[in-house]
């Protein structure tokens, strides 16, 4: 039978998975969308919520199904996961995540072995790991939410210092999506000026610690909002709308995904957020922007980091 259309699945109903199908639906980037969770009541009631919106939006099938449901996916995005409970460390939440995700993935490859995987749940880059080496798949069809939106913080952020539209401002957050992230202000541009010569020339709030305090509140963003609600959810179904737009227009975009790392600053065998050439085929290629020593250092740091709780980690 032909394929018509294009499919994308999510793996989890909850807050993300539930918002990145509303922000799938909103842009008309599928035909159909196929929501798959644990809890089978709540992805029915999500996917007939979202349904009933059919005459304001473009035409497009939303259902709750089972894995055999998602057969021949285009895309399929994971966003199921278990969260950190008091007193839990991050390998712990890696370890219960890798039972999740050894009774997901190969359902999702059984039924669609041609998609492109796209992992959100936390920890991101470790996950999207763990599901690049249970998948079989080749690297650049597993990809991860990686610093797509902590750039996207950045950015905001810097707009608001700057008093200038954030899609004027071109930088980057790179490595893990967590505590050892880098800012890359060696390459951050506003109107072709680095930061500092646009202090220099047209801003007068910049004092010795304001890069420090914007780099830690993007850092930080995250848990301000867990703490005041409990869960993050509409910027990341935006970062995911966006990846998932660069993959099937075949853009050929620049973002900061979760994609393997085979040498580039002397770092291979860690998935983490780089800036990568992202098209119909998945992670094209990583490009090695040009980072200050102490950029790359950092960015090696974050990558230790990274494989320590690989190497911990029951894979």
């Amino acid at each position: 039978m032909e394929k018509k259309g294009t499919k994308i699945s999510i793996i989890g109903a909850g807050f993300v998975g539930s918002t990145t199908a509303y922000a799938l639906m909103m842009e008309g980037l599928a035909s159909e969308i196929v929501i798959v969770d644990i809890n089978k009541d709540k992805a029915f009631a999500e996917s007939m919520d979202l349904s009933h919106g059919a005459s304001f939006v473009k035409p497009v099938e939303i259902k709750a199904g089972d894995y055999s449901d998602t057969s021949d996916s285009d895309i399929v995005i994971i966003t199921a996961g278990v969260g950190p409970k008091p007193g839990e460390t991050r390998l712990d939440i890696i370890n219960k995540n890798l039972g999740v995700f050894k009774s997901i993935v190969p359902e999702v490859v059984k039924y669609s072995p041609n998609s492109i995987l796209l992992v959100v749940s936390n920890p991101v880059d470790v996950l999207t790991y763990i599901t690049y080496k249970l998948s079989g798949f080749p690297a650049s069809r597993v990809i991860g939410s990686g610093t797509v939106l902590d750039t996207s913080r950045f950015r905001y952020m810097l707009g608001k210092h700057f008093e200038v539209d954030a899609r004027n401002i071109h930088t980057y957050i790179m490595g893990e999506h967590g505590d050892s992230e880098i800012a890359a202000w060696s390459i951050t541009s506003i109107a072709g000026m680095s930061v500092d010569q646009y202090c220099s020339k047209m801003c007068s709030n910049c004092d010795d610690k304001f890069k420090y305090n914007i780099a830690e509140d993007v850092k930080n963003a995250a848990y301000e909002i867990l703490n005041k609600k409990g869960y993050t959810n509409y910027a990341v179904a935006l970062a995911i709308r966006r990846i998932v737009e660069a993959i099937l227009r075949d853009e050929n975009a620049i973002l900061t995904v979760s994609s393997l790392l085979t040498g580039e600053y002397g770092i291979e065998g860690v998935y983490m957020g780089m800036p990568t050439v992202v098209g119909a085929s998945g992670a094209k290629r990583r490009l090695e922007v040009p980072l200050d020593d102490g950029e790359l250092k950092e960015l090696k740091s974050s990558a230790s980091v990274l494989k320590e709780y690989l190497d911990k980690a029951r894979i």
